[in-house]
């Protein structure tokens, strides 16, 4: 509390969506609030939109490798220019505000052994300079007291990025491209990741630990695209 005062008094920041005063944040708490929430009725397993509550009918007729997802928010605006200017332009003084969203979404749900970030191949992370999945889940792990097992897992197939493909293009292009090196065996694991769209890269990822004998793969995701 103290420490948070002084840096207000000294450090202070201006919201990066509206220009008023945010103290210590990125974000104003305004803005924060207004953010497009992911709440309501939705698919327990991809977390899109659905009837009640119920399974959606690709999740009934393909059931992917995951068991649960969990979004803070669906990928509109302002967020679809966040996460990029994070992911893309190093903003890193924005993972404070998404990883608190991500907190905020993921209260109340079943408590996980270990969080892992979905690892980026050696080439793009030389590429970009730090890993954005990474850091939020070191972030939320710091808040939740949960353990980071962020080398459990290699991306040993350097692949397009996902965003860059047709959507039946996407789950052909990453098969293959983990490589499980830790123990995981009978381990509950929470992916934390930036976006989900199809989720080829987050199922790829649960199959290769579920294939290494992981008892629950749970995803956990700044923002849904409906």
């Amino acid at each position: 509390m103290v420490w948070s005062s002084l840096v207000n008094r000294l450090l202070p920041q201006s919201c990066l969506l509206c220009g008023d005063h945010s103290g210590a944040r990125s974000l104003c708490l305004p803005c924060h609030a207004e953010l497009p929430w992911h709440g309501g009725e939705q698919c327990p397993v991809c977390a899109i939109p659905t009837l009640h509550g119920s399974h959606c009918g690709a999740c009934i007729k393909t059931p992917p490798a995951f068991d649960r997802t969990t979004a803070a928010w669906r990928y509109g605006w302002p967020v679809d220019r966040l996460i990029p200017a994070y992911k893309y332009r190093s903003q890193l003084e924005l993972t404070h505000a998404l990883a608190h969203g991500l907190l905020q979404a993921t209260e109340g749900v079943d408590r996980p052994d270990m969080l892992l970030p979905m690892p980026l191949h050696p080439t793009r992370l030389r590429e970009r300079g730090f890993n954005q999945s990474q850091e939020l889940a070191r972030q939320l792990g710091r808040w939740r007291q949960l353990p980071l097992a962020d080398q459990a897992v290699a991306r040993i197939k350097l692949t397009p990025p996902q965003a860059s493909l047709p959507h039946d293009e996407r789950q052909r292009a990453i098969r293959g491209a983990f490589a499980v090196q830790g123990k995981v065996a009978g381990q509950h694991i929470a992916l934390v990741d930036d976006v989900m769209t199809t989720g080829a890269s987050l199922n790829e990822l649960a199959h290769a630990l579920k294939k290494a004998g992981a008892r629950r793969v749970d995803c956990w995701v700044l923002a849904r695209t409906l």
